[in-house]
């Protein structure tokens, strides 16, 4: 499987704006996976996603969870999609302890770090989701565009928690 042929299957699907149908396939094409450019673990983060999408967050639940099994590579670690698919059904406190693993574990990716400080936002813990912004924009590669997302999410955080600028802060605006 190439990322060629996701994105060609992406666009069609999507064409259609038939959620449903599009994570069935992708969850097909993790089935019957041989070898890629792009992982069993990424093609089953890409069906959770289409599954909530659809309105059926049971079945993200599935495919992440499928895809922290598989230990394939991806871009943002499945959990995070567990913990946000978790506050969406309204079960924050295991969201929390998912989130927490994370943070156990060490070693965040900043698209992860981005993806939980978002999910956190969402959900109103802002202080948390400042830690995470902070942990992600420290560990991107200055300039680039995680680096610049992170850097963005941790300013509106912290002008929502009334912190003054700071050192992070002013990388944001030379980047400009």
């Amino acid at each position: 499987m190439t990322h060629e042929q996701v994105e060609r299957l992406l666009e069609r699907t999507l064409l259609a704006d038939d959620h449903e149908d599009l994570a069935r396939r992708l969850e097909t094409l993790a089935e019957a996976y041989v070898s890629g450019d792009i992982s069993r673990a990424a093609i089953l983060v890409l069906a959770a996603e289409e599954w909530r999408q659809s309105g059926q967050p049971a079945h993200a639940l599935d495919c992440f969870q499928r895809a922290v099994d598989d230990g394939g590579e991806v871009s943002v670690d499945p959990r995070a999609g567990i913990a946000d698919t978790l506050f969406e059904l309204e079960q924050p406190d295991d969201g929390r302890q998912v989130i927490e693993a994370i943070r156990a574990d060490g070693g965040v990716a900043p698209a992860t770090a981005l993806t939980l400080a978002e999910t956190l936002v969402a959900y109103g813990d802002l202080r948390e989701a400042h830690y995470w912004a902070t942990e992600g924009a420290q560990g991107a590669v200055k300039g680039g565009g995680e680096h610049t997302a992170l850097l963005r999410t941790r300013y509106r955080i912290r002008v929502d928690l009334g912190l003054p600028e700071d050192e992070l802060d002013a990388q944001l605006d030379a980047s400009y």
